[in-house]
């Protein structure tokens, strides 16, 4: 197994650092999880009518109503 940071060799049985190879790499994992440097992408959906402000129709919405 590798070390996600380092990318050397390292053993999972006995390592206290596992998935790390050292206290050093798990520190830099934890790191960047505390400055949010991993994310997962989101799609973010589109705006329902009921979200949309009394008045604010779209020109689609508009066109169904007459």
């Amino acid at each position: 197994m590798k070390c996600p940071i380092c990318h050397r060799p390292t053993t999972y049985e006995g390592n206290p650092y596992r998935p790390f190879c050292s206290e050093r790499c798990k520190l830099i994992d934890f790191g960047a999880w505390a400055n949010e440097e991993y994310a997962v992408p989101a799609e973010e959906a589109p705006p329902q009518p009921e979200d949309s402000p009394p008045g604010t129709t779209s020109p689609e919405e508009e066109s169904d109503r007459v």
